[in-house]
């Protein structure tokens, strides 16, 4: 009999996101399986409950008429405790969990019995990169946050001639050049901005050049060796700190944009700019902080809020910019789950293979405990 698979809508404030389209609904049910919806759903990514049901869903009223008999949850945040009760012990979950800084939702789903995967910690190997959310979803944040800071400049990104005079080109500057950051640098380039980048990886200096933008860093000896074998931005020594931060706080007095985009897996957002540097930008200047849910790269933004400072800055700090792109964001998201939902399944039955490595990266809790090695 195939495994039965679930999708509540999402109920966390300003997420529009959901965890399967009618496209991915589609290609489980030819895989074998039952899926059911919540009702509602995909309307923050436009999709219509008749959209799923014309895939071969069914359409539930409520979560617990959702849950009943659930194999498998799929979801885009970790679902909240009130709406377990319908669980069945041993059901997985699939979800991004955010465990490190939502461990008492780790916790709750470990406390039901939950088998539950966060897709965050599915681990960056060629077998997974069809499975890899953050990269999606940090690709779509790093396009919206340019977007962003567009709307809220004052002024054009491009440089326009007209008869009544010249309108210059915006400078650009993108701190973190990961996923979001080079997809936020080849966003302003493509909108007409003069763009220059930073990162502390010394691989991100070829990619930066390779979209058109200057790379801005202290390129010393710690600077050659700060790239984890992970792919991540290695902590910096407080000495090198010190260095790059003279040379950003030189660079960023002449910048109309900034956007910030650096964190840390399990820790919290290194600070980047002091509000000595936002101080010493031009009214009118736009800082957006990609990291402002795990605490902020820019001093004095604040989570879901837009702040003008004394000095006429705006720090914008939205916290999920992949929900205000929801349609794509889900689409692609989907898709991920897609991929990682296919690890286990065999002929359309729930069959867990916890060896696999995929699996082993990303199981967070199972048989009542939390199990995950960086979580206990």
């Amino acid at each position: 009999m195939g495994a039965r698979v679930a999708v509540l809508r999402e109920r966390r404030g300003g997420e529009t996101r959901a965890a399967l389209t009618p496209e991915t609904a589609k290609k489980l049910i030819a895989q074998g399986c039952s899926v059911v919806v919540e009702s509602g759903a995909g309307l923050g990514s436009s999709l219509p409950d008749a959209d799923y049901l014309g895939a071969g869903a069914s359409i539930a009223p409520d979560p617990a008429a959702a849950l009943d008999g659930a194999d498998i949850l799929l979801g885009v945040r970790a679902p909240h405790s009130d709406m377990l009760a319908g669980l069945k012990p041993g059901a997985v979950i699939v979800g991004m969990l955010n465990p490190y800084a939502e461990r008492a939702a780790v916790q709750a789903l470990a406390e039901r019995g939950a088998t539950a995967f966060a897709m965050e910690f599915v681990p960056r190997i060629t077998r997974a990169q069809a499975m890899d959310v953050l990269s999606s979803q940090a690709n779509l944040a790093g396009y919206r946050a340019v977007i962003e800071a567009a709307a809220a400049y004052g002024k054009g990104m491009p440089m326009m001639m007209t008869a009544a005079g010249t309108v210059a080109a915006a400078k650009v500057f993108v701190m973190g050049a990961g996923v979001a950051g080079l997809q936020a640098i080849a966003t302003a380039r493509r909108l007409g901005g003069v763009v220059t980048a930073t990162d502390v990886r010394p691989a991100a200096k070829e990619q930066v050049e390779s979209l058109g933008a200057k790379f801005v860093a202290v390129q010393d000896e710690e600077f050659r060796s700060a790239e984890t074998s992970g792919g991540y931005a290695r902590e910096m020594s407080p000495e090198y700190q010190a260095k790059q931060a003279a040379l950003v706080a030189e660079h960023v007095t002449k910048q109309d944009i900034v956007i910030t985009t650096a964190l840390i897996p399990g820790r919290p957002a290194p600070r980047l700019l002091s509000t000595e540097h936002i101080a010493s930008m031009r009214p009118g200047s736009v800082v957006v902080d990609m990291a402002v849910e795990q605490g902020g790269n820019v001093a004095g933004s604040r989570p879901d809020e837009t702040v003008t400072t004394d000095g006429g800055v705006k720090l914008v700090g939205f916290t999920n910019l992949p929900a205000r792109i929801a349609a794509d964001a889900t689409a692609l998201y989907a898709r991920n789950l897609l991929s990682f939902t296919g690890l286990l399944l065999k002929d359309g039955a729930l069959t867990t293979d916890f060896d696999d490595e995929i699996l082993k990266a990303a199981l967070v809790t199972r048989g009542g405990q939390v199990v995950h090695e960086r979580l206990a």
